[in-house]
């Protein structure tokens, strides 16, 4: 039996940064995988157990997001027009010492049916309280690669607990969810607290999903009072022994590059565009990136300097910062940005060979899109409509590990309504910021 068959499905495939838009499909899914992509009506439908009629919609692979905090919509629109100090210090750290366990697992899943919404079927989450964000995903249907977030100041001690919390939960959920170290930065973490997370690491298997060099300024910084770079403190701790996750590196030099370059582990830098244009950060050159062989993917970071989970708005915006960052409108190519939306966004999230494409093996987390919307027509160009015109409004049906988790607008899987009704009582506490004292200081 094949549990679920997608029928007159046209489907999104890439091959070697190449686009390519297949017309007339069935996709068959056995289990959580793809079985096969046939030509429509090639597959008898009392096969299916769950027959899906997309009536020419788009498929394509669901969004992985490579860096998020995704607790943090609480404070949607409480961070604006300030710089990154005061966005720090005056805002979010503030924010965040108002910070309960059961908030993180209601903002989880405020931001989860956002993320739903808008095509987003993986996300790499760096949070506090991670046993009740693995909590919101299981029920959600998504999968996640969740990160407790360290400082050093707050005592070795955590490392213990956070190897504790990867064991636990590294595989659950039919190996949807999947943990990792989660130091926070060079700048909150000394030395010796990111050798024994890199240790720890090593020992348990795990990985690292660190913020690093997140702009020119952290750089300097370090090179004023270390003589080192963010990122070659990361490489004399040991760090790129085990598989990483970069979050921004806009900061990196050409001399990080190399170093990065030179890797043979798997690593990866978490691209968040809208973050840099807010915050005034500056942008990593994507083009010079790949050509060195460092994958890239596409990051919302938080909803406090982004104000949306949206990865439509990052790919855009991926695409038009490459070409305006170089002064050249032949870069970063509507493939390019398709690729690092799929396939590149696979290998930062560490699952390569199982994600990022539509292909029989694969794991099905797959979304439906409508393309018949006025700002798609006249569709002459489907690969273009889908970087520079969709919408998270138009994804119709999402489907993760093989389940239909929101089908035509509904979700299935999560409740609006009682997400709501349980966030509404908090916010008036979570907005206080008045003579509170802030869960770190940002001097890098």
């Amino acid at each position: 039996m094949i549990d679920l068959l997608i029928r007159q499905v046209n489907a999104l495939q890439l091959r070697d940064e190449s686009a390519e838009i297949r017309l007339g499909c069935d996709i068959a899914v056995s289990g959580n995988r793809i079985k096969s992509i046939s030509p429509s009506g090639a597959i008898d439908v009392s096969q299916a157990r769950t027959v899906i009629e997309a009536g020419g919609q788009l498929a394509m692979p669901g969004f992985i997001n490579t860096h998020a905090h995704v607790p943090m919509v609480l404070w949607r629109g409480l961070g604006e027009d300030v710089n990154v100090e005061s966005w720090f210090n005056d805002y979010i750290w503030k924010l965040e010492a108002n910070l309960t366990p059961e908030d993180v697992y209601w903002g989880m899943q405020l931001g989860m049916l956002e993320m739903i919404e808008a095509g987003v079927t993986a996300v790499a989450d760096h949070y506090w309280h991670m046993e009740y964000a693995a909590r919101a995903v299981e029920k959600a249907g998504m999968r996640a690669l969740l990160g407790q977030a360290m400082f050093s100041a707050n005592g070795m001690g955590q490392i213990d607990e956070t190897a504790a919390f990867v064991k636990r939960w590294h595989g659950a959920a039919n190996g949807r969810i999947r943990a990792i170290m989660a130091p926070h930065a060079p700048y909150t973490c000394d030395d010796e607290f990111l050798r024994a997370s890199a240790r720890m690491a090593e020992q348990i298997g795990s990985g690292i999903h660190i913020h690093v060099a997140e702009t020119r300024a952290q750089t300097q910084a370090s090179l004023r009072q270390r003589g080192q770079t963010p990122i070659e403190v990361l490489e004399e701790c040991g760090i790129f022994q085990v598989p990483t996750v970069l979050a921004h590196a806009v900061g990196a030099t050409a001399g990080d590059l190399e170093i990065l370059a030179d890797l043979r582990l798997p690593l990866g830098i978490a691209h968040c565009p809208k973050t840099y244009a807010k915050l005034a950060m500056g942008y990593n050159n994507l083009v010079d990136l790949r050509a060195l062989g460092i994958s890239v993917g596409l990051g919302s970071d938080g909803a406090v300097s982004n104000n949306t989970l949206d990865l439509w708005e990052a790919m855009r915006l991926t695409a038009l910062g490459q070409k305006q960052l170089t002064g050249d409108a032949e870069k970063l190519t509507i493939p390019q940005a398709l690729t690092i939306a799929t396939s590149e966004s696979a290998r930062v999230y560490g699952q390569p060979d199982e994600l990022g494409d539509l292909a029989p093996g694969k794991l099905a987390d797959i979304i439906l899109v409508d393309l018949s919307g006025a700002h798609h027509y006249p569709l002459n160009s489907v690969t273009a409509s889908l970087v520079y015109n969709a919408r998270a409004s138009d994804v119709r049906t999402v489907i993760c590990d093989g389940q239909v988790i929101m089908r035509e607008r509904e979700h299935l899987t999560l409740d609006r309504a009682e997400i709501i009704a349980h966030i509404e009582p908090r916010l008036q506490r979570l907005r206080r910021r008045e003579g509170a004292d802030g869960i770190q200081t940002y001097n890098p």
